[in-house]
This record gives C-alpha cells, structure tokens and sequence, in this order.
C-alpha cells in the first residue's frame, strides 16, 4: 500500500469508546476507519434502559444510544465496517490489520473491544437478560426499586453490587460459594448494616422463570451438601468477573494477569501508536460514560503520536 492508503488510525470496536474514538478523529480530520464485527452499540445495545448517562434524564435504551453514537462519528466522516477482526500486527510504524473481508494498514490503532460480564452459566440466562438477569447494578438498579433481588459472588465487585442494591430494593441477598468473602473484610459490617442477607457456602444450580417470562426466583444448591433451595427474587444481578475481548492482542501489548490491557489515563499501551480506550483497559470504573471518555482522551495522545511522527 502507498502512504494514501494507509489510515491515520483505525478503531477496533463499535461501543461507545469505539464510536467516541471515531468521532473525535473524524472532526480531527484524522482518515479513520471503524471496525465492528455486530451492529454497533458494544454491551450496551443489550441494555434495555440506561439511566446514569447524562443528557437523557428519562434513560435511553442502549441500542438506541449505541446507534446515535455511531451517526455522530458518520456524519463527522468517519468510515465504518463491519469486519471480524482476525489477526492484528501491530508493532512497527504501520500497523496491519487482518479481517474476514480484507487488510487494513493504519498509523495508528485504538483498541477499543470491550469486556463481558462472565455469564452464570445457567440455563435461559441469555433469553432472561434483560428481563430479570443483570450484570450491573449501577446500570440496572433503578428497575428493581422496591423489590427482591439477589446478588452472585463474592469479591468487592459483589458486595458493592449488595450495598448499592440495598439502597434501592426492599430485600438483597447475596450469594456466595464459600463461606467467607473475597472481599474486603470490612465489608461485613457495611452488609449487616445495609440489611443484605448472606448466603454462604451456596452455588446457582437454576434460574426460576415465570409462565409469562422474566425472573421469579433463583435455585441453589448447598456446596458441602448439595441440597437444593429456592429463592425467590424478581432480578438476578451476577457479579463474578468479567472477560476482557483482548485475546488477538495479548502477544504484543501488555496485559494484566485478567487480560485487560495495561495503559494508564493517557490511554497509551507499551507499543507506540498503540492506544487500548473503555472496558478493555485495565481501570477501576467501567462505564458508558468513562468509555466514551477514554476514546476521547485516546484521539488526543494519537495526534501527538501522529504529529511526532510527520
């Protein structure tokens, strides 16, 4: 390829950190190119209601917000495709990128893939997202304000799921495998003063669902004794890691030991020109609104790059 071809930067991932990223290199009259092998929206288009998003003080539905990025970023010209990514090379001053359709050549690349919440691993769990299973109590609370829910895990992630549903639900349980918490131990005082009901030693063997569908409850089974229970709760919140998309990369950009990407707020990863932008990166909030910040703060440190480069 003639340096005519080659993109200023190309942004893998159509979520909000993607779109941002894509946007702000368009109206930075950087060449861009987005790939998205879905629709667009990343794991908020599975989001039936986002409610801690500013400027939409009614909520908006995730697949509504994700496409709305995605026109913005468009109409500033950015190009977009919907490609797998397959192989990635990214070490050098051009970087090349292998999909199921073609190669691209870029500058520069902001990876910008997300991560997903480790699922359950129950029956129906992906037909009930959204209609009783959660994955995000920040996102989500709201719907359950006055209800049951119960709460899966054991680590800060966890507990603070518990203590923040508890402001919010008439009851909280929380559900954990062993009979001692991950998290920190003066989380324990917090719970019991919070009202949140622990139960120990137990594991998630079924989601109960009503006839007309959605949640009715949860079924447990005892770890030490594999007596079976049920619980009933309208929502489900699991709460036991999530799984950074960051497997095509982990041979040249450094990764924690969970597979997030390791870059700091500049966004810059250990590979020059190599940018790592929302849920992918190693951080301590992961949120719509610190993705989009992120794909933001990513442009800004590709024009540097870029400009240093010229």
């Amino acid at each position: 390829m003639t340096m005519q071809n080659i993109y200023d930067v190309a942004i893998i991932g159509g979520g909000p950190a993607g779109c941002t990223a894509a946007l702000y290199a368009a109206r930075a009259g950087l060449r861009a190119v987005q790939l998205d092998k879905l629709a667009g929206g990343g794991q908020m288009a599975d989001t039936p209601l986002i409610e801690n998003y500013p400027g939409f003080p009614e909520g908006i539905d995730g697949f509504d917000l994700g496409q709305r990025m995605r026109q913005g970023a468009e109409r500033a010209g950015a190009e977009f495709r919907s490609s797998e990514l397959l192989k990635a090379e990214l070490a050098g001053p051009v970087k090349k990128l292998t999909t199921d359709a073609d190669v691209i050549e870029a500058r520069c690349v902001v990876i910008a893939t997300g991560a997903v919440p480790r699922p359950l691993g129950l029956e129906g769990e992906t037909a009930l997202r959204g209609r009783g299973v959660s994955y995000c109590a920040a996102c989500d609370g709201m719907l359950y304000r006055g209800k049951t829910v119960a709460v899966v895990g054991g680590g800060n992630t966890a507990v603070g799921d518990a203590l923040h549903l508890a402001k919010l639900c008439a009851k909280v349980y929380l559900i954990h495998r062993r009979d001692a918490l991950r998290a920190a131990p003066v989380y324990l005082k917090a719970l019991a003063d919070a009202g949140v009901e622990i139960l120990w030693n137990r594991r998630p063997d079924a989601l109960l669902q009503k006839p007309e569908g959605g949640v009715r409850g949860i079924r447990l089974a005892d770890t030490r004794t594999g007596a079976l229970e049920e619980v009933a709760c309208d929502g489900v919140f699991a709460a036991i890691g999530r799984l950074p998309d960051t497997e095509l990369f982990r041979g040249e950009v450094q990764c924690d030991s969970a597979g997030y990407i390791q870059a700091d707020e500049t966004t810059c990863t250990n590979l020059p020109g190599v940018f790592a932008a929302g849920d992918c990166r190693a951080k301590a909030l992961r949120q719509v609104v610190t993705a989009t910040a992120d794909g933001a703060v990513a442009i800004h440190f590709a024009q540097e790059y870029l400009a240093e480069q010229a």
